[in-house]
């Protein structure tokens, strides 16, 4: 009998047969076009502000607030996720969607337009809302709108949407920056949106809008959930705060961001999440531990190019181009129908190729060993990424009754984006600490270029197993089954 990283239920009906054109067939091309383009734009403006965040905050000379521009994105769009899953859950995922890139829009112009630093922070946390709402909402827009069989290829194709805007976004974003000023970055972004939102409205109206059962009661927002979303974004902003600054007085918001932080978390994922539960919560548990084992590595690979080998920035970041077309590879190998039987496994060996090259990375510390060992490394690395990231969606939408697939959804995102900023944190503690220098509010303004080598080993080494780690998790994507639980 071969794994197919769930139980299947025998009472379920059968998936229909995979149909000419797949996802461009008729009846999904509007909506497939429409909302894969909506990927691609939040793509490029992720890709693409990081390139002109640097010279935002020098001429509003807010470099010493540099960091809160990120932190202050990601704290709003953790309560954004839980605020779209109940919202969807209950009256349908277009009310978020709209609302969510009103939102994201609207952030953009108010940073775009910001005279003064605090007032560009606050259009990021404005546009972190939006993002939060809009990408849970896509998620349940998926579990809708697409039969089962078909989720695999729309997940593979939102992978994809990130190959193009990886490669091209800082070099457009850096042109624009240079020849018309950063502010065009943000304010011609949402320009953008209108086109693809329009295509595929229609076809959210027709086959995700409204409640699972538009005969039952609509139930109220569950608020005690809203609570839990408010101390989650509140820790984790607290938890960043504290992380910008190593004294002994940053351990006091630590303590308290940590205190508001962990009950939240415990109270929003599925039970079970923290000790590997098999099904939903190994799914959830396993998705935050590759975004946040392999971002947090990533991270440190640009620096330790240029301040280790001497690359200049730009030969630094295009050594990790390779990664954006073999994430997208990578993901498309999972969504084949012939890989459907095999998808635990596939999850768990991509997790070991996710190890492995973050290992492999710090082998450029040893002077004999060619920088390109690196891209190649971290080509592999994206690509086990592609098939555990696009998987992951997968199985959590399976495992999802529809009335719960919001919440799911958006326990799957705070898994991701929450790992992200705590092992960054670690890791950059760990940096620190072992002669690396501060890294993170003012670009340049930490004397990185003595860092010791050993500082880069106490980042990779770790985060490598974190994801070996992230390997036994994927073999507990399937529950067991009543048989298996009676033996």
């Amino acid at each position: 009998m071969t794994d197919t990283g769930v139980a299947a239920d025998p009472t379920s009906p059968p998936s229909p047969p995979q149909g000419p054109g797949g996802v461009l067939a008729k009846p999904y091309r509007a909506l497939s076009i429409g909302i894969v383009s909506v990927v691609l734009l939040i793509a490029f403006e992720a890709t693409a502000v990081g390139t002109a965040m640097p010279v935002a905050a020098r001429e509003l000379d807010g470099v010493s607030l540099y960091a809160f521009a990120f932190s202050g994105y990601f704290t709003t769009s953790l309560f954004g996720m839980v605020l779209s899953g109940q919202w969807a859950d209950r009256r349908g995922p277009l009310g978020p969607l709209t609302t969510g890139i009103g939102l994201f829009a609207a952030g953009l112009l108010l940073s775009g337009t910001a005279g003064a630093m605090w007032l560009f922070i606050v259009g990021r946390a404005v546009q972190g809302l939006g993002g939060g709402l809009v990408i849970v909402a896509l998620y349940v827009i998926v579990s809708r709108a697409y039969p089962e069989h078909l989720r695999p290829s729309i997940m593979a194709a939102f992978a994809a949407s990130w190959v193009v805007p990886s490669v091209v976004g800082p070099l457009v974003s850096g042109t624009v920056t240079e020849h018309l000023g950063w502010r065009w970055v943000f304010v011609g972004i949402p320009l953008l949106v209108v086109a693809p939102l329009a295509l595929a409205l229609p076809a959210i109206r027709r086959t995700a809008s409204g409640p699972v059962d538009p005969d039952a009661p609509v139930a109220a927002f569950d608020r005690r959930r809203i609570r839990l979303a408010l101390g989650i974004s509140l820790g984790a902003g607290l938890l960043q705060y504290a992380g910008q600054d190593l004294r002994w007085l940053s351990l006091l918001p630590a303590a308290l961001g940590a205190a508001v932080l962990v009950p939240a978390v415990l109270g929003l994922l599925p039970k079970g999440t923290y000790r590997a539960a098999r099904g939903l919560p190994s799914v959830v548990l396993l998705r935050g531990v590759a975004a946040g084992s392999f971002i947090a590595a990533e991270s440190f690979v640009p620096l330790m190019l240029v301040t280790q080998r001497g690359l200049s920035p730009t030969m630094a970041g295009l050594s990790l181009a390779v990664g954006g077309a073999t994430w997208a590879l990578g993901s498309y190998v999972q969504s084949r129908p012939r890989m459907e039987p095999y998808r635990g496994r596939l999850v768990a060996f991509g997790m070991v190729l996710v190890a492995a090259s973050i290992a492999t990375a710090p082998t450029v510390l040893i002077a004999s060993v060619p920088v390109w060992i690196v891209g190649v490394a971290w080509g592999f690395g994206c690509f086990g990424m592609g098939m555990v990231i696009a998987s992951t969606s997968v199985l959590l939408l399976r495992l999802s009754p529809p009335a719960d697939a919001g919440s799911n959804s958006a326990a799957l995102q705070i898994s991701d984006g929450l790992s992200n900023v705590l092992l960054l944190a670690v890791g950059g503690a760990a940096f620190a600490a072992l002669g690396g220098g501060t890294v993170g509010a003012a670009h340049g303004a930490s004397d990185v270029s003595a860092s010791h080598p050993g500082a880069f080993v106490a980042v990779f080494l770790p985060m490598a197993a974190v994801a070996l780690a992230g390997a036994w998790i994927g073999t507990r994507l399937k529950e067991r089954t009543d048989t298996e639980r009676t033996v």
